[in-house]
């Protein structure tokens, strides 16, 4: 008769066949939830007129629900043995991170953890007990596991004595807070210097493309409201292509980026740690792109104050950011000749059209040649690393 629990033992790296459970899904799903309330506020900021000065925001709060989802997407690599205590655990961190994200809107505007800090909490709750019962359970792995467990419990006594202690919103709060959140960079570090824990290299590389689908999802919901206002009146040229040129941005960029299975090329500690955390930076800028082309609507329906020229940066710096991001995590390390350079010099393309023109469909069209510069057409024109 097979155990109702099983011993938590670290999962086999090289098993065949491993996807995300449906219990991974319904954890992307509360991180689809926070990121689209994120990404609205942050929509309504810039066409406010307050898009700059409440980027500091919206990296703050985009930091935070990518630490929760990163914390559980590792850890269920290397640990994931899907027994009843299992998923109690994961459920429970996933009620905190559902209570935080719940508040975004107001913790955005305000920076006001204290209600916030409560779901913070129950994530933690969870995710040091499953980092304890994996240390029971694997004695090579003991140190690792209880140098993570001991991590989260500092990080977060530092964030309760920040939320505590100094007022929200202020800078002296978010420098504070950039401070704490270097802390919790740093705790995987550290853990894995006791011995490194093994991740499923396609799982993580399914994981990681999962989120990028999500946040490219919140482009493609400003380009629905896009073409959502057509069937509200006249059809407007302006609003059409935008609408279009978003489509082509989106398109591209999910072309590229899922061109190959070529991420990680390989598995030592330096490129693992910068392809990991570097997909922050490609996660945020589409998100912060997807707030752009919804504040370029409305800006062309007249419920903006943002001037053209600040709206555009939102659109064409972000695109920018998250071509470079791509090849700082995945293309310097691939041997491929020129195609190498293609995203760095489709960048500073990028750039260059915002700082001129500021139009959606300059920045579609580059999206193209980085697209036809970087992917090979034909199945001869493989890539290797």
């Amino acid at each position: 008769m097979t155990p109702v629990l099983r011993r938590m033992q670290a999962r086999d790296p090289h098993q065949g066949h491993r996807i995300s459970t449906q219990l991974e899904l319904l954890f992307d799903l509360v991180i689809v939830i926070a990121i689209a309330a994120l990404t609205a506020g942050f929509h309504h900021a810039i066409s406010a007129n307050h898009g700059p000065e409440m980027l500091p925001n919206f990296g703050f709060m985009f930091m935070a629900l990518w630490w929760s989802w990163m914390n559980f997407t590792w850890f269920a690599s290397s640990f994931d043995n899907d027994d009843p205590l299992y998923r109690l655990l994961v459920l429970v961190t996933m009620t905190g991170t559902l209570i935080f994200a719940g508040g975004i809107g107001y913790i955005f505007e305000t920076l006001d953890f204290s209600l916030g800090l409560v779901g913070w909490i129950v994530m933690r709750i969870g995710m040091v007990a499953l980092w304890l019962r994996a240390a029971a359970h694997n004695p090579a792995l003991r140190r690792t596991c209880l140098r993570y467990a001991l991590g989260l419990v500092v990080a977060q006594s530092l964030w309760v004595a920040l939320s505590l202690g100094i007022a929200p919103g202020t800078g002296l709060f978010i420098g504070l807070g950039m401070a704490v959140f270097a802390v919790e960079f740093l705790v995987p570090i550290w853990a894995e210097k006791a011995g490194r824990t093994a991740f499923h290299r396609h799982h993580i590389l399914e994981r990681y493309g999962l989120l990028t689908i999500i946040v490219l999802g919140e482009v493609l919901l400003a380009v629905a409201m896009t073409f959502g206002s057509l069937f509200e009146g006249a059809l407007d040229p302006a609003l059409l292509q935008v609408g279009l040129a978003a489509i082509v941005i989106v398109f591209s960029y999910w072309w590229i980026y899922f061109a190959e299975q070529q991420h990680l090329v390989r598995d030592g500690f330096a490129q693992t740690f910068v392809w990991g955390y570097g997909h922050l930076f490609i996660f945020a800028a589409i998100a912060l792109m997807g707030a752009g082309l919804a504040a370029q609507f409305d800006l062309l329906t007249g419920h903006s104050k943002a001037a053209p020229q600040v709206v555009g940066w939102f659109i064409g710096g972000p695109l920018a950011l998250a071509l470079l991001a791509l090849w700082v995590v995945r293309d310097r390390y691939m041997s491929m000749g020129a195609r190498r350079f293609s995203l760095p010099v489709g960048a500073a393309a990028i750039l260059t059209a915002t700082a001129l023109t500021n139009q959606p469909l300059i920045f579609a069209a580059l999206m193209v040649a980085t697209l036809l510069w970087r992917v090979p057409m034909t199945p001869s024109e493989g890539h290797h690393p």
